[in-house]
C-alpha cells in the first residue's frame, strides 16, 4: 500500500479534460465499473501505477458509496478488499482516504476473494456495505469497483441510482479539487491504524467465510448437521477416494479457505500457483487459460487416480471453470460453462429431493432461478425434480434478486445462477462461488442420505427415468451422459459476439423485430420442413422482470434487456431460442443459440440467421 502520509496526488492534478476522458472509457453496470487503469492503457499492462485522473475517479466512486451508506447511518461503516492486480493497492489507497475523510468507518482486508468479502459482510453486525476493487475476469491491466451490502452485489434501481451520482459527480470540473482536498484531509493516525489492523480483519473474515460456506454447503445452519455432511462425504471418501487440483493463477483464491474445507471432506486437494499476484497466464479462465489445470491433473491422475477434477478461479475467485478427468478417454477434458451448471443444479436438486425425501416432507414449491441465456436443459433437469425455473436479464444481481422475491412468495430455490457464465448461486450465498460448484459435484459423485441405499445419481437416474443408467462405479462422465442433450453456442466464443454501431437498443430492437417478422413469413415453411419449428414467442428480460410480447411496450427505458425468441415444435413444445443482449460489462453485443439434441448445424444456421437480421436491423436495412 502507499504511505499513509504521503498525497494521491502529489505529482499533480489531472485536467478536468483528462478526468472526462478516463470517466468515458469506462463501463458501469450492476455487475460492476471496469475500465483499465493501468497507467500505460494497455489491457495486459501489469504496471502498479495508475493516472491522477484515476485517481479521481477512485476518489469519487468512493465518495458516492459514502452518500450511499449515510442514507441508511449516520456513520456507516465499510469492508474494503480487492483481488491480486497490481493496481489494486493504488486505487484502494486513495478510496480508503476519502472514506475516513467522509467519516466511514474502514476494515481493509486487503487481497480476499469476492465471495469472501461478501461473507464476511453478510455475517458481521458492524459494516453496513462492502466496496471491493476487481475487474473480475477482465485482462490484468483492467480494474473496478463492486459495491454491495448485505452479503450481494448492489443491483436494480439503486445500482442505477448509485451510476448516476457517481456520474453527476463527475458533471462539475470541481470533484477534483474535492477528491484532492478529501485526501489530504483523512487522518493519518487513522489510516496507519486501519491498514496495521488489515491481518486481523482479514483473519475474521476467513473464518466467517469457512463458517459460511459448511452452513451453505450441508444447507444447514446447525453445526451438528453440518459436521454430520461432512462425515458422510468423508466416510464415502474412505470407499471411493476424490482428488482435487485447484490451478489457482496467482489469484485472490490463494489466501482463501479452498484447502481447508476441500480437505475437511476427506477430499485431497492439492493447489498450485497459489502464490497471490503471480499470475500466469490470462486471467479469463477459458479455453487454453485451462491448458495448464489439464496437465496437472492428467499428471497427478497418473499418480494417483483419485484426483479426477480441477478447477481455475478468475483473479477475484468467483468463477471456478472446471476441468476432469474423463475415465472412458484418459483424457483431461473442460466442461463447459451451460454443463457446469446443469451439473450443479442436478447436485443441489437431487440433494434437497433427498433430504426432503428422508425427512417425510414433500418436495413441493421447489424453484430455480437463472438468467435469460441459461440453456432449457435446466427445464428438463428442474421438471424431473417437480421444480419450475424462472428467468431474469443477465446480471448476477438480477438473478439473486429474482430468487429472493420467489422465496417471498413461498418458493424454496436451493439453487440459482447464471448458466452462460457457468458456476452457480447456492442459497444463501448472494455470488457465484467455486467451492460451491466443487461441492455440488462432490455432492453427485460421493453423497448418500443417511439411512438411505441409494446416492444422489442414483436418484436422478430414477427421476429422470433412466434407470438402466445407473451403476454403482460411475465416474463423472457417467453423469454428463444422462444430462439433458442440448446444443448451445459458447458464450465466449467468437459466434458468440458482434460488434454494433446502433447505441440506441430501442431502435435496434424495434428494427430486429420488423425484419425478423418479414424473415418468419418468407421462411416459415423451410423452418417447419427443416428444423420442425412451427411457432416462436418473443420475451424480454429487464432486471428481474420477464414480459412475453412484441414490441417496445414489452420493454422500458433504454431497452438494454435481453431478447428471446422461443420457437416451438408441431407439437407445441419448445425446442429452441435465439436470444441478444447489448454487454453490461464489455462494449460488444452478445447472441446465442440453444437447441435441444446434439444438432451443431440447426444451432449454427439459427445462430447465423440471428446474426443476419441483428446485422441488417444495425444498418436500417429491410430483409
Amino acid at each position: 500500500m502507499a504511505d499513509p502520509f504521503e498525497s494521491p496526488f502529489r505529482g499533480g492534478l489531472p485536467a478536468y479534460e483528462e478526468l472526462i476522458s478516463s470517466k468515458d472509457s469506462m463501463i458501469l453496470s450492476a455487475s460492476g465499473w471496469r475500465k483499465v487503469f493501468a497507467i500505460d492503457n494497455e489491457e495486459e499492462s501489469r504496471r502498479a501505477e495508475i493516472s491522477s485522473a484515476d485517481k479521481v475517479l477512485a476518489g469519487v466512486a468512493a465518495l458516492t458509496f459514502s452518500e450511499y451508506l449515510k442514507k441508511k447511518n449516520k456513520e456507516p461503516r465499510v469492508l474494503i478488499g480487492m483481488d491480486t492486480r497490481p493496481t489494486g493497492p493504488a486505487i484502494c489507497d486513495v478510496m480508503s482516504r476519502v472514506f475516513i475523510a467522509e467519516g466511514v468507518g474502514v476494515k481493509n482486508l486487503f487481497i480476499t476473494a469476492a465471495p469472501e468479502i461478501m461473507a464476511y459482510s453478510s455475517i458481521t453486525d458492524d459494516t453496513d456495505g462492502f466496496a471491493y476493487i476487481s475487474a473480475s475476469h477482465n485482462p490484468i491491466g483492467h480494474n473496478g469497483f463492486k459495491f454491495g451490502e448485505g452479503g450481494g452485489v448492489i443491483g436494480g434501481k439503486d445500482s442505477a441510482a448509485l451510476i448516476d451520482s457517481f456520474l453527476a459527480c463527475l458533471a462539475a470540473p470541481a470533484i477534483i479539487q474535492k477528491i484532492q482536498q478529501l485526501t489530504e484531509r483523512a487522518d493519518t493516525n487513522l489510516y496507519m491504524k486501519i491498514l496495521n489492523e488489515s491481518a486481523q480483519w482479514k483473519n475474521e473474515a476467513y473464518s466467517a467465510y469457512l463458517s459460511f460456506s459448511k452452513r451453505i454447503i450441508a444447507d444447514s445452519e446447525n453445526p451438528e448437521e453440518q459436521e454430520a455432511f461432512f462425515s458422510v462425504i468423508k466416510e464415502r471418501t474412505a470407499h471411493k477416494a476424490v482428488g482435487i487440483i485447484g490451478e489457482l493463477n496467482g489469484s485472490a483464491r490463494s489466501l482463501s479457505v479452498d484447502k481447508d474445507i476441500i480437505s475437511a471432506a476427506g477430499v485431497k486437494c492439492l493447489l498450485f500457483n497459489n502464490t497471490p499476484g503471480e499470475v500466469v497466464h490470462r486471467i479469463v479462465p477459458e479455453g487454453f487459460s485451462l491448458n495448464q489445470c489439464k496437465e496437472l491433473l492428467e499428471g497427478n491422475h497418473r499418480k494417483d487416480s483419485s484426483f479426477i477434477i480441477g478447477y481455475v478461479p478468475d483473479n477475484d475467485g468467483d468463477r471456478g471453470n472446471i476441468v476432469f478427468m474423463n475415465s472412458r478417454s484418459g483424457k483431461a477434458e473442460i466442461l463447459e460453462a451451460q454443463e457446469v451448471f446443469a451439473l450443479a443444479v442436478l447436485g443441489e436438486l437431487a440433494f434437497v429431493y433427498s433430504q426432503n425425501t428422508q425427512n417425510n416432507g414433500e418436495n413441493q414449491n421447489l424453484a430455480v432461478a437463472v438468467n435469460g441465456p441459461t440453456s432449457m436443459r435446466i427445464d428438463r433437469i428442474a421438471e424431473s425434480f417437480g421444480a419450475e425455473v424462472f428467468r431474469a436479464e443477465v446480471g448476477e444481481a438480477n438473478v439473486v434478486n429474482l430468487a429472493q422475491k420467489l422465496r417471498n412468495g413461498g418458493y424454496t430455490v436451493r439453487i440459482l445462477g447464471e448458466g452462460s457464465n457457468g458456476g452457480n448461486i447456492t442459497h444463501p450465498a448472494k455470488v457465484r462461488d467455486p467451492i460451491n460448484t466443487i461441492f455440488s459435484l462432490l455432492k453427485i459423485l460421493l453423497y448418500k442420505a443417511p439411512d438411505s441405499e441409494d446416492d444422489l445419481f442414483k436418484t436422478w437416474c430414477m427421476v429422470s427415468g433412466q434407470q438402466d443408467m445407473y451403476k454403482e462405479d460411475f465416474s463423472l462422465i457417467d453423469v454428463i451422459s444422462t444430462l439433458p442433450r442440448y446444443t448451445t453456442t459458447n458464450a465466449n466464443e467468437k459466434r458468440a459476439i458482434m460488434k454494433i454501431t446502433t447505441a440506441d437498443h430501442a431502435v435496434l430492437k424495434s428494427r430486429y423485430e420488423k425484419i425478423f417478422l418479414e424473415e418468419w413469413d418468407k421462411k416459415r415453411e423451410f423452418l417447419k420442413d427443416t428444423f420442425n419449428i412451427y411457432s416462436w414467442r418473443e420475451i424480454n428480460y429487464e432486471g428481474i422482470q420477464s414480459a412475453e410480447g412484441m414490441g417496445s411496450k414489452y420493454r422500458t427505458g433504454k431497452e438494454k434487456g435481453g431478447l428471446k425468441i422461443v420457437f416451438s415444435d408441431n407439437s407445441g413444445k419448445e425446442t429452441c431460442y435465439l436470444w441478444m443482449r447489448g454487454s453490461g460489462t464489455e462494449p460488444v453485443f452478445r447472441i446465442l443459440a440453444d437447441v435441444e439434441g446434439e444438432k451443431p448445424e440447426k444451432e449454427e444456421w439459427l445462430l447465423n440467421w440471428h446474426r443476419e437480421i441483428i446485422e441488417k436491423a444495425d444498418k436500417g436495412e429491410k430483409s
